[in-house]
């Protein structure tokens, strides 16, 4: 058996705007980076609320068609096999409340908001790219994004980028 090729680049791929959405592509580019692998963030579609000066600390945790919330049951002391309510997910102050305790939880195992770990994946080298399809879609402009945003990019551009990249879709 060979040894497996170490993986130098990965370029992951944020169309969900969703707190619990965004988390997980940062998570991956910052250890990317903590490992010494080259790590870009391309957002896209909704994922450019993440990226948007307005937006990016008020990421919020979708409660309705949200089929894995069973998995914030422990916080609220059920079982993580009780299912979490649709229903309940539509009433005024749940998506608030889920947004509170996800990022309640996070702070206690210090990992940082939103805007925090975008700084922090820049400043260790990691590319933070938006989609200009996306962008001309929602009306939005360069003066919309964070200073962190390097380029506002095509997807050929960011292929281009991501030549001989692992590439994750989140």
């Amino acid at each position: 058996m060979t040894a497996a090729e170490p993986v130098k680049k990965i370029s992951i791929i944020v169309a969900h705007g969703g707190l619990d959405e965004v988390y997980p592509a940062l998570i991956m580019a910052n250890g990317a980076r903590m490992e010494g692998i080259e790590a870009s963030i391309f957002f896209t579609f909704f994922g450019l609320n993440a990226i948007m000066k307005k937006m990016v600390s008020k990421l919020k945790v979708a409660t309705v068609g949200n089929a894995a919330l069973n998995l914030a049951m422990p916080m609220m002391k059920f079982p993580i096999t009780t299912p979490f309510p649709t229903l309940m997910g539509t009433l005024p102050g749940v998506s608030s409340m889920a947004t509170w305790m996800m990022k309640q939880e996070m702070e206690k195992l210090d990992v940082p908001p939103v805007d925090e770990f975008l700084e922090m994946i820049s400043d260790a080298g990691g590319e933070i790219y938006a989609c200009k399809l996306a962008m001309e879609m929602f009306k939005l402009t360069e003066d919309d994004l964070i200073e962190q945003v390097q380029s506002v990019l095509t997807v050929g551009e960011f292929y281009e980028k991501s030549a001989g990249a692992q590439i994750i879709f989140t």
